[in-house]
């Protein structure tokens, strides 16, 4: 080999070596000349071993190299990684090992031998990421790098691994510790500080995960610091914050695809959905054969309601990947989006039915098991409920690992259905197959709530506060205090739950239940304030439009603006039978009956067993005259109020109905004997 060659591997040596800890070595007195001449010998044989498919001759001049030049400087990290590193390259890792440990015996405090070893552990830990991890090593790992850092407290490389570490064994406090200690080393270290936002985040303290990841991103705002902390952003669902910094990486990298797509599903996810579209097209003109793209274009169409446009989308995402799942599933969504439940049904059988044959692979069975999830949600909707809970059931049988998923469908299908008795049935049933899941625990909680068992219902809720969820927790219990008429309790519960809320959409939520809680006790300034909360961070949010104007409907004020927060929700969500329901409420206080019918029936279609609804519409036809129609639907409604939960039954309306019921047909039976008496 020609010296000028020899060099060029050895130049780069130089340069890493370089950016290596050195101020132990300083400090000791050791040989920095010859720690450097034997690193650069073991790296360049390091780098022959690669060109010559890892001939064994190199790789043992490599690591006889690293050996001396970590005699000559025993306190390097680094060269003990790249000591491990050549082991690894050569295959010996037990070699290795037995190496170390003899030195260990010969000699306890030979660090460089722990720091080989805490290496070689670490290596042997597993897939972290697909939790497939050696516990044994992952143990023996930390008990290295706990007695190097005893040894030398101001090891930095070693503090550092040690936060990763405990992090793997979801120590989160001796994690904590320790990458705080890694920082307080160097306060500039971008692994120490953004591992310490992942422990953060791990220990539910939002606030501090992003304050950490923010200062990382201000201290050094490149791609991946950017990118980061755009991720954490998301994970708190605050895509808000994770579209502006997204915005700042893409200013970096303008013609980064994959930086697009995230700032597009952020300002998606965000309520920006026409800059998202934008994005979207951009991406489609550049790669017109990418199938995902045109799918969001349709489905960013079918949410603002242009179906022509949401299925040209969805018609070239089609042609694109005709086989692929979420395109034909998207079908079955603007089928549905269009109020034609019966073909969307249809069409998700078709699916369900196409991928029978394949479901032999686990994964093959998950995906099936979530399309018959979604297909008995379709049945559901339709109010089909004895399809429903079939379709749930098989998903049990295709995918067991989803059998409590399905057990919680049921439950809340057969509540649905108002068949309480066989909703609790199947509750406990499924309390006892998975007495830890929380989905069943809640949904088993709300039910015992709606059949009038609150205390134990609050008892069940009060269990699952754990520290780990619990913000979902207190707005279930929320709920649970709401069922029980109990609302000083109930707000205490949103209080708690709003304190854990960190993005603007957790803090709706609390508002929403809040503006509820307000309306039901009948204080309705403070309700609206809560309603106008939602509206001011979300103006299209439908639910807090439809209560917010149903509300000033039903009291008979501010008719004008009723109509108008009404007939915005509708338009946001047309087929939603409780907006119709409000909607027909508010043409029938503006004495528009004609328009109050249409609605109202409208509403009936979708949501055939709410007494409220039959009760508005006997009131318009008994106003409009037809007092026999009227009646078929007060008689209806106090007999869905009598089939409905305890919980939900308000005595006060079922006598406002009952009274009008009896005088409709006190004066039916007038006008009938009148009509007889009277002469032709």
């Amino acid at each position: 080999m020609a010296v000028l060659s020899v060099l060029a591997f050895v130049a780069p040596a130089a340069d890493i070596l370089a950016q290596a800890p050195t101020d132990g070595a300083a400090a000791k007195g050791v040989s920095r000349a010859d720690a450097y001449y034997h690193f650069s010998m073991g790296h360049l044989y390091t780098e022959l071993a690669g060109a010559y498919g890892n001939r064994g001759t190199y790789l043992s001049k490599a690591i006889d190299h690293f050996k001396l030049a970590i005699q000559a400087d025993p306190s390097s990290s680094y060269l003990a990684e790249r000591l491990s590193d050549a082991y690894v390259q050569a295959g010996r890792l037990n070699d290795a090992v037995t190496e170390a440990e003899d030195r260990l015996k010969k000699n306890p405090d030979a660090i460089e031998a722990r720091r080989v070893l805490g290496r070689i552990y670490a290596r042997l830990i597993g897939d972290t990421q697909n939790n497939r991890i050696n516990e044994e090593m992952l143990r023996k790992a930390t008990e290295q790098y706990q007695k190097i850092v005893a040894k030398e407290p101001g090891d930095f490389d070693s503090w550092l691994m040690l936060g990763r570490l405990h992090k793997v064994a979801q120590n989160s406090i001796e994690s904590e510790k320790a990458f705080s200690r890694a920082i307080e080393i160097d306060p500039t270290s971008e692994e120490a500080m953004t591992g310490l936002a992942m422990v953060y985040s791990d220990l539910g303290d939002g606030k501090r995960a992003m304050e950490m990841l923010d200062r990382v991103a201000r201290q050094n705002p490149n791609l991946r610091t950017l990118t980061t902390l755009a991720n954490a952003h998301e994970q708190m669902r605050d895509y808000v914050s994770a579209a502006q910094v997204l915005r700042k990486a893409l200013e970096m990298a303008p013609e980064n695809v994959e930086l697009k797509r995230a700032l597009a599903q952020n300002l998606l996810f965000s309520g920006q959905e026409d800059e998202a579209l934008r994005l979207y097209q951009d991406i489609a003109a550049a790669e017109p054969k990418d199938a995902q793209t045109h799918l969001r274009v349709s489905q960013i169409y079918r949410q603002k309601r242009d179906f022509v446009k949401a299925r040209e989308a969805s018609e070239r995402a089609r042609q694109a990947d005709p086989d692929n799942l979420e395109v034909r599933y998207n079908e079955v969504n603007l089928l549905e989006a269009e109020g034609r439940t019966e073909e969307a049904i249809a069409k998700m059988k078709e699916l369900v039915d196409s991928g029978e044959k394949k479901s032999s692979s686990q994964a093959e069975r998950g995906n099936r098991a979530v399309l018959l999830e979604r297909l008995g949600l379709l049945y559901r909707s339709g109010e089909q409920y004895k399809q429903a809970v079939e379709t749930f059931r098989k998903m049990e049988e295709v995918n067991p690992e989803s059998a409590s998923r399905a057990a919680a469908q049921v439950m809340d299908t057969w509540r649905q259905a108002k068949e309480y008795s066989k909703a609790i049935e199947e509750a406990d049933a499924a309390y006892k197959r998975f007495p830890k899941d929380r989905t069943i625990l809640l949904i088993r909680a709300s039910l015992l709530a709606d059949m009038g068992r609150g205390d134990e219902a609050v008892s069940e809720v009060k269990k699952l506060l754990d520290g780990k969820s619990d913000r979902e927790t207190y707005l279930a219990l929320a709920q649970t205090y709401e069922k029980t008429k109990n609302y000083g309790e109930m707000g205490k519960a949103l209080d708690a739950a709003e304190k854990l809320s960190m993005s603007s959409e957790d803090k709706q939520t609390v508002y929403f239940m809040r503006g509820a809680m307000y309306e039901r006790a009948k204080n309705f300034d403070a309700a609206e304030a809560e309603f106008r909360k939602v509206l001011e961070v979300d103006p299209e949010n439908a639910s807090a439009l439809n209560y917010l104007g149903y509300m000033l409907a039903d009291r008979n004020v501010r008719l004008e603006e009723a109509l108008r927060s009404i007939d915005k929700a509708v338009k946001l969500d047309p087929n939603n039978g409780a907006y119709l329901d409000s909607l027909g409420w508010v043409y029938y206080r503006l004495d528009k009956l004609d328009e109050a019918e249409k609605h109202l029936r409208q509403a009936l279609e979708r949501v055939s067993r709410d007494p409220t609804v039959r009760d508005h519409l006997g009131d318009v036809l008994a106003k409009k005259g037809q007092l026999k129609d009227a009646i078929g639907q007060w008689e209806i409604s106090l007999k869905e109020w009598e089939a409905g939960a305890p919980s939900e039954k308000d005595p006060a309306e079922i006598a406002k109905i009952t009274k009008k019921l009896e005088g409709a047909r006190i004066r039916l039976a007038k006008e009938s004997s009148g009509s007889i008496a009277k002469p032709e």
